[in-house]
């Protein structure tokens, strides 16, 4: 699947949950502030993402792609400032930020509110890839 296909189909789903306008989902729209999703509306996103591409995202694997494995301590600090190891990891998958803005600053319970449309095709290309692989894994296994 292509991203372009992948992009519309986020924008989409994201108008569709919203009741947004799909002018309205630009690729650096933020989800929570621009857009003005809550929690409960991030899970209707995934479901129609389920429903229309066949990527499977929960919550959790959300949070885990944001974070990248990093352990909760050394992502935020004990004031819940999101550490040096914990920018460089935003940087990656959310490549529009400005850590040096940041550094300092952001806490824990605000990186969500940077998480774009874009940041979002991104997590479903990085789904689709690692589901692949698996499905790739799973048929060499039984050839095996």
């Amino acid at each position: 699947m292509q991203r372009i296909d992948i992009t519309a189909a986020v924008s989409q789903a994201v108008a569709d949950a919203l009741g947004a306008e799909l002018d309205e989902v630009t690729p650096d729209a933020t989800l929570l502030d621009d857009l003005g999703a809550e929690s409960i509306d991030l899970l209707d996103i995934l479901f129609r993402l389920e429903r229309s591409l066949k990527v499977k995202i929960q919550a959790a694997q959300l949070a885990a792609y944001v974070q990248g494995g990093i352990a909760d301590d050394e992502f935020g600090d004990a004031d819940e400032i999101i550490t040096e190891k914990g920018l460089a990891q935003l940087a990656r998958v959310m490549p529009q930020i400005d850590v040096a803005d940041l550094r300092g600053e952001l806490r824990a319970r605000k990186v969500m509110s940077l998480f774009t449309v874009d940041n979002l095709v991104d997590l479903v290309v990085h789904r689709i890839s690692v589901d692949a692989d698996a499905d790739a894994a799973t048929a060499d296994a039984l050839a095996a």
